[in-house]
């Protein structure tokens, strides 16, 4: 048996990277039938997603962050100032990125990270359910994903 030699690096590199991710696309791509039919379609693009709340002053009081990706809407961040909490205005956020990305983007699911502290039953009063808990991450906290049918 012939053994390898490989030399193993731990630099940041971003054109590596970009070849990394191109080469594991491919390579879904090949293992998987169902990403076979995404390639080329418009489903198959990243498609940021933002929906902002300004205050009478025109500063931020609050917004969200996604994206849209075959088919399902991806809740990145969803932050709402401690002075406006309270009054439905993340409910508003949320039910806005819903109804833009079931509405013109064609997606019937949602989905979302949150930890224990933050919000997990603000999204489970929207009709989220959880899917996953990993403990410890980070240490001494919980992530939660949920996810949502849309429509």
């Amino acid at each position: 048996m012939v053994r390898r030699m490989f030399r193993i690096e731990t630099e940041v590199d971003k054109q590596r990277r970009d070849l990394l991710h191109f080469r594991l696309r491919e390579s879904n791509t090949a293992a998987s039938a169902e990403l076979r039919s995404l390639r080329g379609t418009s489903e198959d693009r990243e498609v940021p997603l933002q929906v902002w709340a300004l205050d009478e002053s025109g500063e931020i009081a609050g917004g969200l962050d996604g994206h849209t990706w075959a088919t399902w809407l991806h809740v990145n961040l969803l932050w709402v100032d401690d002075r406006h909490r309270t009054k439905g205005l993340g409910s508003r956020l949320l039910a806005e990125a819903e109804r833009i990305a079931h509405e013109d983007r064609a997606c019937r699911g949602a989905r979302v990270e949150t930890w224990d502290f933050q919000a997990p039953g603000f999204y489970r009063q929207h009709g989220y359910e959880l899917v996953c808990v990993i403990p410890d991450y980070p240490p001494g906290i919980k992530e939660f994903t949920l996810t949502k049918r849309l429509g």
